[in-house]
Parts: C-alpha cells; sequence; structure tokens
C-alpha cells in the first residue's frame, strides 16, 4: 500500500521516514516532492565497460542554473536526503518535468528499504532544457512493505551527492582477468 502525504508527514514526524530538510509545502496527496541540487556528474566520452570504472567530469551549475543539452545522460542528485528503514520508497518525474520531454529516471525508481542519502538522478531530456538549484524535480513514493525487512548496506548508502554507476565491483575478480587476457 501507497503511503498518503498526511501519513508521509506523520511518519516523518516520527523519524521512520527521513526527509532532510523536510518542507511540509512539498507534501502531496500520496507523494513528496524534493528539490534538484547544483551538482552534476557526466560521464567522459567512449565505451562505458561494465567491468572498470569509468572516469566522469563534474558540472556545477552557474548562477544557480543549467542548460541540459538533448540525448546527454546527467546524473544529478536531491538537495534533500531521503529514506526510510521502514517503507520501500519509489520515485519519478513530477508530470510537470515530464511534459517537457525530460526524464529524471531512466529505469532504477526501485529505492531499497534502509537507503537514507541523497538519491542519485538520471536526467535526460529530449531537447534543450534549463534546469535550476531547487527546483521541485521529482517525487518520493513510500510503500508498506509486507514481509520481513532486510535493511541495505550497500555501495550507495548514504550518498552526498550524484554517484556514477558502482556496477563494475559487482564483476568477479577472475571473470575481469579472464576479459583482459582475451583483449591481449
Amino acid at each position: 500500500m501507497i503511503l498518503t502525504g498526511k501519513q508521509i508527514t506523520k511518519e516523518v514526524h516520527k523519524k521512520r521516514i527521513i526527509i532532510d530538510p523536510f518542507d511540509e509545502n512539498c507534501v502531496n496527496p500520496n507523494s513528496y516532492n524534493f528539490t534538484l541540487s547544483n551538482e552534476f556528474l557526466v560521464y567522459d566520452p567512449g565505451v562505458i565497460d561494465t567491468k572498470y570504472e569509468h572516469p566522469t567530469q563534474i558540472l556545477k551549475m552557474l548562477n544557480g542554473e543549467l542548460i541540459l543539452q538533448p540525448w546527454k545522460l546527467y546524473l544529478a542528485s536531491t538537495r534533500e536526503k531521503l529514506g526510510s528503514d521502514y517503507f520501500a520508497p519509489t520515485y519519478a518525474a513530477r508530470s510537470s518535468v515530464a511534459r517537457l520531454g525530460m526524464f529524471i529516471n531512466l529505469s532504477a525508481p526501485l529505492g531499497d528499504i534502509g537507503f537514507i542519502g541523497r538519491w542519485t538522478l538520471q536526467l535526460f531530456a529530449i531537447h534543450p532544457i534549463r534546469v535550476y538549484e531547487g527546483m521541485k524535480i521529482g517525487q518520493m513514493m513510500f510503500w508498506h512493505p509486507q514481509g520481513d525487512r532486510t535493511i541495505y548496506d550497500g555501495k550507495y548508502q548514504g550518498s552526498n551527492g550524484p554517484m556514477k554507476s558502482q556496477i563494475y565491483k559487482d564483476v568477479n575478480t577472475s571473470n575481469r582477468r579472464e576479459y583482459e587476457e582475451l583483449l591481449c
């Protein structure tokens, strides 16, 4: 079951949902609007090999704004720390943002119970779009889980800004050596 906005507010006051900073004006009927930070990561050009860490460049907004270029992935983050040890979070773009032709999440809307941090957003625009620091860009929903909870304690825990993929850490070391030998 999805939590209503009123229940989200109650759970924040009980500290069973973390939203920091919390603004009651961002509470919707069944979600919470989060805002955009001013820092972004973009991957360096070239093939991204999932077995290896790929370099990124940091971009910061100039005077609180940035124009997103079409068909380019920007990793951004929420200004708020959000999460819960009790509820499963999911997020999506606000419909007003989606109507501009901007995606904030390409394929990973489900967060883990126990993740608490600044969420990495995958910004992708189909035409140039100017974004602003602090704009309400997306909405977080919280769902009541059924069954025993396992608390997330993975590689992205406690994120304090946009984080690039760390999928390369999932690759078995022996498979990596075999792969490198094939390249020689």
